[in-house]
């Protein structure tokens, strides 16, 4: 989009939302009941232009065809959604029965978080990056990480204003953003930069206007780690252009070599500063904890950008059971349990099984070891022996599923530009991913 039609764009869209916005209040102030009763019937699409305007959900189409399988009576196998299969640790499983059984839990959660969980939270910053967080100030309790993101753009961005994406990426920060009524820029990643971002791309006609940029490391779908020179260049990048950083640090105790060093916070980078630094980080209980029915995560940022996330939480949600924020905490407090410890070690077995059943078929993996932290390994489609170049990722994807009841997930589905990778999720029992893998190298490319 040229720089004359993105502040036509930004101008129309803000002039609108106003317009919209007067019209609203003034109809609502000014009906009846037997006005609203007698309004003419509703004609055109029920769904608004913001969802018009968005692509189908990843994930729906990957599981029609999962669904067909199932209906002819194949054995699916689903290395799609990154969804552990291991169980709650029963330490978590505990402290959640116990404060269920609390009456005074049965009552509207504490929204921001109860003073507990915000307090582990804290502890968590400090004992895992060495990051001293103020837990009333700096941290807000989400429903999940997906919540926190999604809602984010609502509180921080304008009708117009331009989001940052670094693509190959998780789908919800461009949705997200875009229903906010942002200008979403998608920016490339390649395998030549370790699907890292290179702040050189960001041109001065996606500069101009932008308001927030999304990082995501260990990324998905990618796999890709950070160091803190990266999230350096990143606050630095977004101090200079007055741009928020939002970091998606949801993989943060899934990691194999370099220990918890391989995957940093942003608030470790060297100018990092919770009171200067406009940005925030999301972690998410799910995957480390095995959590993701629970529906628990929280954010630690500067305090206005907390501020902005907890204000449109206000309207939308009234926050996360306190018996579940109860879990939380005591999970948050064992983050290096040996339960834990033990995950990763089965999460590694699991990408090495992957690794090399796929170098076996002559996928490209992303680095050629596998993920050095995450549950997603991230591959290249092997070659189509009728075309001489790697297969289309929704073919491939389609091929595995027909012919071998495996289901992945196109690279197409997160960037244009990857057309011919696609993404294994580590989530599935040892055994059944060791099956998984052996039907694929029986099939031919």
């Amino acid at each position: 989009m040229g720089d004359d039609n993105r502040q036509l764009h930004r101008a129309v869209s803000k002039a609108a939302y106003k317009r919209r916005s007067h019209i609203y209040y003034a109809a609502m102030s000014s009906f009846t009941p037997s006005e609203t009763a007698a309004a003419p019937a509703f004609a055109g699409p029920i769904k608004s232009l913001r969802l018009q305007a968005l692509p189908p959900f990843l994930f729906n189409a990957i599981d029609d065809k999962k669904r067909a399988a199932i209906a002819a009576g194949k054995d699916v196998i689903n290395l799609g959604v990154g969804d552990p299969d291991r169980p709650t640790p029963q330490f978590v499983i505990d402290a959640m029965a116990k404060a269920a059984a609390e009456p005074a839990n049965h009552q509207y959660p504490d929204c921001y978080g109860t003073a507990d969980f915000l307090a582990a939270a804290a502890e968590f910053m400090q004992r895992r990056f060495g990051v001293k967080v103020d837990p009333k100030r700096h941290i807000v309790a989400t429903i999940g990480g997906k919540d926190g993101i999604a809602h984010l753009p609502l509180g921080v961005l304008n009708p117009g204003d331009g989001a940052i994406v670094f693509t190959p990426a998780y789908p919800v920060y461009a949705s997200a953003s875009g229903l906010a009524g942002a200008v979403v820029h998608k920016v490339e990643m390649t395998p030549a930069s370790g699907w890292r971002p290179e702040f050189s791309r960001l041109t001065p006609s996606i500069i101009r206007g932008s308001r927030l940029l999304w990082l995501n490391h260990p990324g998905n779908p990618t796999g890709a780690t950070a160091d803190v020179a990266l999230y350096e260049q990143a606050l630095r990048f977004g101090r200079e252009h007055s741009i928020i950083v939002a970091s998606d640090l949801a993989y943060s105790e899934v990691y194999f070599e370099g220990g918890q060093a391989s995957v940093p916070s942003m608030w470790q980078a060297p100018s990092a500063d919770l009171e200067s630094s406009r940005a925030i980080e999301f972690h998410s209980l799910s995957k480390t904890f095995n959590m993701t029915g629970w529906r628990i995560g929280f954010a630690v940022g500067h305090p206005e950008v907390i501020g902005a996330l907890k204000q449109v939480k206000d309207n939308y949600d009234s926050g996360v059971f306190n018996a579940i924020q109860a879990a939380g905490a005591a999970a948050l407090r064992r983050f290096d349990d040996p339960a834990i410890v033990d995950m990763r070690s089965e999460y590694r077995i699991r990408r090495d099984i992957a690794v090399d059943g796929l170098h076996a078929i002559g996928c490209h993996i992303a680095p050629e070891t596998g993920p050095e932290a995450g549950i997603f390994v991230w591959g290249q489609c092997p070659v189509d022996s009728s075309t001489g170049k790697p297969m289309n990722s929704w073919r491939f994807v389609e091929k595995l599923i027909d012919e071998a009841a495996v289901v992945t997930v196109p690279g197409a589905g997160f960037a244009e530009t990857a057309s011919d990778w696609f993404r294994l999720s580590l989530t599935r029992q040892t055994p059944r991913l060791r099956e998984a893998i052996d039907r694929l190298t029986r099939l031919k490319f």
